[in-house]
């Protein structure tokens, strides 16, 4: 049996304030990445993605990803959860399941686009954060 991991990084975030609010949480499971993103007045899992990186099918020497998901019937977290998987998984060429709730009563247009720039905002500080550690530290540390 392997070890059990005795280090897990974890990263916190958040972007927005009050209905608006998108928080993300990720930790190191291994080589991969469990990331999930929560917002809105009632957090919940809505969908969930898997994403695999591997060669860009345009450029065999840039990373892309390939992806897969999960919906709860009624839910729309699909795209997000998906995109998500994917940048994430292609710019820090790691296994990378992401888990995603976001919800708003009656949500207007412009509370979706609010979500949506707070999405994308914790999304790029998650990515930042672990290029930055990858100097500091590897992946293959927590393995």
């Amino acid at each position: 049996m392997d070890k059990p991991n005795d280090r897990v990084e974890l990263f916190r975030e958040n972007c927005g304030t009050g209905n608006h609010i998108v928080e993300v949480a990720a930790f190191v499971c291994g080589k991969d990445l469990v990331v999930v993103i929560e917002g809105g007045t009632r957090y919940h899992v809505g969908a969930v993605a898997l994403a695999i990186p591997r060669p860009s099918l345009a450029d065999p020497n840039q990373v892309s990803a390939s992806a897969s998901v999960l919906c709860v019937t009624g839910h729309k977290e699909d795209e997000l959860a998906r995109n998500a998987a994917l940048q994430i998984a292609a710019a820090l060429n790691r296994t990378v399941t992401v888990i995603a709730g976001i919800h708003i009563d009656d949500a207007k247009p412009e509370d979706l686009s609010d979500l949506l720039e707070n999405c994308k905002c914790v999304i790029r500080s998650l990515i930042d954060h672990f290029k930055s550690i990858r100097t500091l530290i590897s992946f293959d540390d927590f393995s």
